[in-house]
C-alpha cells in the first residue's frame, strides 16, 4: 500500500507518518519545507496531478495548513486548504479514483455556543480559516457525490513535543523549562481561564488511521470531549518544575479570547473503537521532558 502525505512536516504529520509505516504503507511526504520528503505545495495544481497521477496510492491525506485564524493569513488559507483540496479531490476523481481521501477540518469552522461540538453542529463563517475549511469539506462532499471515498476529521486541540512555540500550551512548556534553567524575562498570557482540549497528537493520528479504513462513517469530530483550562496547564507545568507560575506569568488585562471554551462529543468516533491514550497530565509530562 501507498499514501501521500501533504503536510508531512508537521506534528500530525510526524505521527500519521509512524503509523503508515507501522502498517507497512509506504509514504510519499509532502512538504514545502526543507527536508528528506518531496518538496511541493498543495496549491499547485499541476505538481498535484502528476504526483497522484504517478504514484496511484491507496490513500491521500491532506495535512498541510497554518493553524491561524487571522485576517491577514486570508489568501495562505484558501490557497493551501481550500484550493489544496480542490487540487487533490480532482486528480484522484481524474486519475486515481479508487484512492480514499482524507481531509483534515478544525473545531474553528463550528458554531460554538459553549456545548460539546459534534457532527450535527452548524458550520459557522467566522473566520478565513474557518471558511476555507468549510469550502474543504463542502468540496469533499461533492466528490464523494462523484464515487471518491473522502473523509473528514475535525480536529479539536491536540499538541506534542513537535508542536510550535507560537501555540500558546508549547510556550508555555518551554517557559517552565526556561524558568528552571536561570530564564529572568517574564511570559505574557491572555485569558487563562479559557478552557479547551488538550489531547495528544499520536492519538488524533491513529483516529484517522481508523476513520479511514472503515466505510459507514465518513465525516467525524476527533477529540477527547475533556476540557482543561490554560490555568490548569500552567498548574500542571510549573508543578514539574516546583515553582509558582505565578510568580512568571503576567496576565494581559485587556485580551479578548476568541472563545471561552471549546469542547467536543467525540460519541461517533469513539463509536469505531477509538480512544486517546494519552492523559492530559501524560501530555504535560511529555512536552516537558522533551529537549
Amino acid at each position: 500500500m501507498k499514501a501521500v502525505v501533504f503536510g508531512i512536516h508537521g506534528q500530525d504529520g510526524y505521527y500519521l507518518n509512524n503509523i503508515l509505516q507501522k502498517n507497512n504503507v509506504q509514504v510519499i511526504g509532502v512538504s514545502r519545507s526543507e527536508g528528506n520528503w518531496v518538496r511541493g505545495d498543495v496549491s499547485n495544481r499541476t505538481f498535484v496531478e502528476e504526483l497522484i497521477r504517478n504514484h496511484q496510492p491507496d490513500y491521500v491525506f491532506h495535512l498541510a495548513a497554518n493553524s491561524t485564524t487571522r485576517h491577514d493569513a486570508l489568501f495562505e488559507n484558501h490557497e493551501t486548504i481550500s484550493t489544496g483540496t480542490l487540487n487533490i479531490l480532482e486528480a484522484v476523481y481524474r486519475y486515481s479514483p479508487g484512492t480514499k481521501v482524507f481531509l483534515s477540518g478544525s473545531a474553528m469552522q463550528f458554531e460554538n455556543k459553549g456545548l460539546p461540538i459534534d457532527e450535527q453542529t452548524p458550520l459557522s463563517a467566522s473566520s478565513p480559516y474557518a471558511v476555507a475549511r468549510i469550502q474543504s469539506v463542502y468540496a469533499g462532499r461533492y466528490y464523494r457525490n462523484l464515487g471518491i471515498n473522502v473523509y473528514v476529521g475535525y480536529f479539536f486541540n491536540h499538541d506534542s513535543p513537535l508542536r510550535p512555540e507560537r501555540h500558546v500550551n508549547q510556550k508555555i512548556a518551554i517557559a517552565a523549562k526556561g524558568f528552571t534553567c536561570g530564564r529572568q524575562d517574564k511570559l505574557e498570557l491572555g485569558n487563562i481561564d479559557v478552557q479547551k482540549e488538550f489531547t495528544f497528537a499520536g492519538d488524533v493520528m491513529k483516529a484517522i488511521w481508523i476513520l479511514v479504513n472503515q466505510s459507514d462513517v465518513f465525516e467525524a469530530v476527533i477529540g477527547s470531549g475533556q476540557a482543561y483550562s490554560i490555568k490548569d496547564w500552567l498548574d500542571c507545568c510549573f508543578k514539574k518544575t516546583n515553582k509558582d507560575w505565578r510568580d512568571y506569568v503576567i496576565i494581559k488585562k485587556d485580551f479578548i479570547p476568541e472563545y471561552k471554551i471549546l469542547v467536543s462529543n467525540p460519541k461517533l468516533i469513539k463509536s469505531l473503537g477509538w480512544q486517546p491514550e494519552v492523559s492530559f497530565i501524560q501530555l504535560a509530562n511529555l512536552m516537558m521532558e522533551d529537549k
